[in-house]
């Protein structure tokens, strides 16, 4: 008897069986989407025990489940999932956009620096004195974006 006739001959518990075999793949190999066609699997097997479809529909059905829990999988989790609890996390430039600082060091030729808490920032914007009170316009990457703040503008 081979393993293909001993499948077949399993029935409704072929699907069971295979399903657990596809949630078990997910286990040595996450990544999320070998558990829908493993959980349709099982959904099609427990059907099958009521053997209201013909096979053709049973993997018609399995089909559709899958497709429609790697969907669901990759717009829920994937994509509009969870927001994270550290935005700025591998982005900590951007949490300074907006704020206002004291320039330490002039900026020379478009390019200077300055402390922003116990780190030093590189800075890019007009040329101006130290001590001047600039505003983070942008950042790209380690370098902050400023102009100078106009009078009577808020600091922050």
């Amino acid at each position: 008897m081979d393993l293909i006739n001993w499948f077949t001959d399993l029935g409704p518990w072929a699907w069971i069986v295979g399903g657990f075999l596809l949630l078990g793949v997910e286990l040595m190999v996450p990544g999320g989407v070998i558990v829908w066609f493993g959980l349709a699997a099982i959904a099609v097997g427990i059907q099958a025990f009521l053997g209201i479809l013909s096979w053709q529909f049973q993997w018609l059905l399995f089909g559709v489940l899958s497709i429609a829990g790697v969907a669901f999988w990759t717009v829920y989790f994937k994509g509009v999932g969870g927001k994270s609890d550290r935005p700025f996390l591998n982005k900590r430039s951007q949490k300074f956009v907006g704020d206002t600082y004291t320039l330490d060091e002039p900026i020379v030729n478009g390019k200077g620096r300055m402390k922003v808490g116990e780190s030093w920032w590189r800075v890019e914007g007009p040329d101006l004195p130290a001590q001047t009170r600039v505003k983070v316009v942008s950042a790209q990457g380690v370098v902050l974006n400023v102009v100078p703040l106009e009078a009577g503008e808020a600091t922050s």
